[in-house]
């Protein structure tokens, strides 16, 4: 390998680093343009489950605000539950069924 061929593979690594380094930062930072996906990254938050912030922004989109905030807020100040988001995924079941049989 010539010096001037090591010097374009740490440029690659350098360039390579500085990319990852930015997709970083920009994954932290969150772009609201319409108040479903805030009430989805609120959710989100409330039931500490980042990961599936999409999800949430779907069923913002889809189901009564106040109702999902509600149900949230309830499963948040319970202290006894681990997986919130799972919990609330349940709850929100239930209720869609027991709606269905009314």
């Amino acid at each position: 390998m010539t010096a001037g061929n090591r010097h374009a593979e740490s440029g690659k690594r350098f360039e390579k680093a500085r990319y990852l380094e930015l997709l970083k930062r920009r994954r932290k930072e969150t772009h609201v343009y319409t108040n479903y996906q805030g009430i989805g990254l609120e959710l989100a938050e409330l039931l500490d489950d980042p990961g599936h912030k999409a999800l949430y922004m779907k069923l913002a989109r889809e189901t009564d605000h106040s109702m999902l905030l509600g149900l949230a807020h309830e499963i948040k100040e319970r202290k006894d539950i681990r997986h919130k988001g799972a919990y609330f995924m349940r709850l929100l079941q239930l209720r869609r069924l027991a709606k269905k049989k009314i």
